[in-house]
């Protein structure tokens, strides 16, 4: 291959690398307490 093609294809792997370590960040971890449990009713009769 010619030296001007490796030069390029360098060059193109060089600044991909580059732009794909500048885009790394640190994950934002959300915490959500979750609902009580609520207790069902029991069923005490008819009339009660």
């Amino acid at each position: 291959m010619s030296k001007s093609i490796k030069f390029f294809a360098m060059a193109g792997i060089l600044l991909t690398v580059a732009a794909c370590a500048g885009t790394q960040q640190e994950e934002e971890f959300v915490y959500i307490e979750p609902e009580p449990i609520s207790v069902e009713p029991v069923y005490t009769g008819k009339y009660k």
